[in-house]
């Protein structure tokens, strides 16, 4: 085994081994995940929030136990293959020993130890990004049609796991048309990949037709409600954040493939830079959508790096950008996971709001980071409802119905009792069992001061009570309400049908 190797797999098990203890025990899962998690349940080639390919990995991590350990294994995955691309390309461009220790250093202490901390589509979202950047890599240097066909499987591959890759594609074709590579569109394997990939994704595209392209809904629902609130100057602070160890090593291969010879024939890089983060800016998107951009520029520049530092006092600034991504690693540590207790967080909030980290979707500072909020009082959630759900009359007929995808996912995916929650809220609108004939009701209520769902539910049951609350005061749930209504006096079967028709309506 050479040194390199030895290298190279020490810097794997340190990504996975850093992804498990960034996270302290006392926080649960993130709401986005105990959904993703439920999919596994409801197999389809499309879902409201998602594409499927998430789906397909929540069945093999049901398969291997559904335990946090496998939940947080895939991400984990997902970013040891994009380091382990970015040294494979940084060796395909002749890059020595000192280049692949840099790129690996600047993709290893960087954002996407956050992102992957999380059981989202993101961290495969920025893996499929780097392998086509590889890819088209692959092609320009040998010009061989069979890469083609690869890029044209992995976006396919990513398209079914994020549509956000599209925006790769909307930056890369106008920096192809302006390149030299543009005789690249005129060989037929061009237009057979181009065919190739879209019958991949077809079944995703007809489910989407067959549901009146939910996407679209989606996609406008989040304009409405969260881009609105994305302003140019966040944006711009996010990206010099994503990768502040890394920035001169980016902007080294912004530089190398305009200037440097041995890299000049990928040129066509720096305009797709261009095209790409225009893009995300004039369509307003969260900042996180654009990471994958940047990992093949870390290539770029530390192939430059390694080969312009080795003359005269240039070469003392080789350790200064070793040393670079661990040193601003070190206070990124203290603020960018939930390595802290929340009280902690709360007492020395000034360093968070610093850096825009306790600024929610909504626009609004808060208590705490809102992803971390987002972790918090789950276990809680579902003990309590687990709780009053056997010391209900007919439990068979009694439906657990909650405000959100994350309060039904958590209690799915905690409960002892084999809860089965539903929402009208993302894709649990298409997975109530109507089969039942239900009697009782569980109402799980967003903080609700005046209880106007018990004024408003009782009159429709013969019993009806509050069973609960979240009392976590640091978690986004915090006030959510547990409300009990037994022995309907109304068919509530018929009731449900009525709202998920009118959600339904409402979304086409």
């Amino acid at each position: 085994m050479t040194k390199k190797t030895l290298i190279l797999i020490g810097f794997i098990l340190l990504k996975f081994i850093l992804q498990y203890i960034l996270i302290s025990p006392e926080y649960d899962l993130q709401r986005d995940e105990y959904l993703h998690l439920d999919q596994a349940h409801h197999t389809a080639w499309g879902f409201l929030s998602v594409p499927p390919v998430t789906s397909w990995f929540s069945c093999i991590i049901l398969l291997l136990g559904n335990s946090v350990f496998w939940v947080k294994f895939f991400p984990a995955l997902f970013g040891a293959l994009t380091l382990l691309i970015v040294w494979k390309t940084i060796e395909l461009l002749k890059g020595n020993l000192y280049a692949l220790i840099l790129g690996a250093l600047c993709i290893l202490f960087s954002c996407l130890l956050r992102l992957n901390m999380l059981y989202q589509p993101n961290s495969l979202d920025v893996l499929c990004w780097t392998a086509i950047y590889y890819v088209l890599i692959r092609y320009i240097d040998s010009e061989d049609g069979k890469w083609i066909y690869f890029g044209a499987i992995i976006f396919a591959f990513g398209f079914l796991n994020k549509y956000n890759i599209i925006f790769l594609l909307l930056g890369l074709f106008p920096a192809i048309v302006i390149s030299k590579q543009r005789k690249m569109l005129a060989r037929k394997q061009f237009y057979l990949a181009l065919a190739f990939g879209l019958l991949l994704i077809l079944p995703n595209l007809v489910w989407q037709y067959r549901n009146q392209f939910p996407i679209i809904h989606h996609m406008n629902e989040l304009a409405a409600t969260q881009l609105v609130n994305v302003n140019l100057a966040d944006f711009i602070k996010e990206q010099i954040l994503f990768f502040i160890g890394g920035l001169f090593v980016i902007l080294a291969g912004l530089y190398a493939v305009i200037f440097y010879k041995p890299l000049k024939k990928y040129q066509l890089f720096f305009a797709s830079f261009v095209f790409t983060l225009f893009i995300f800016i004039y369509f307003k998107a969260k900042a996180y959508y654009v990471i994958g951009l940047y990992p093949i520029y870390i290539v770029f520049g530390a192939v430059f790096l390694s080969e312009v530092l080795n003359e005269g006092w240039k070469r003392f600034l080789k350790p200064v950008f070793i040393l670079l991504p661990i040193l601003l690693f070190i206070p990124m540590y203290n603020v960018a996971f939930p390595n802290k207790s929340p009280e902690y967080m709360v007492t020395h909030s000034e360093k968070y709001q610093k850096l825009g980290m306790l600024r929610w979707e909504d626009g609004k500072d808060h208590q705490l980071p809102q992803d971390f909020a987002d972790m918090l009082g789950w276990k809680e959630l579902a003990r309590k409802t687990d709780s009053i759900y056997a010391e209900m009359p007919n439990q068979k007929e009694t439906i657990v119905l909650c405000d959100n995808y994350g309060q039904a996912g958590a209690i799915n995916y905690y409960s002892k009792k084999g809860i089965k929650a539903v929402s009208f809220n993302a894709d649990y609108v298409n997975w109530f069992n109507l089969k039942i004939q239900y009697k009782n009701l569980i109402r799980v209520k967003e903080f609700d001061e005046n209880n106007e769902e018990l004024k408003e539910t009782a009159p429709y049951f013969e019993t009806a009570a509050i069973g609960g609350q979240i009392t976590n005061k640091y978690a986004r749930e915090y006030g959510t309400t547990i409300f009990v209504f037994t022995n309907a006096k109304i068919d509530i079967n018929k009731r449900l049908k009525q709202e998920i028709k009118e959600e339904k309506n409402y979304k086409d």
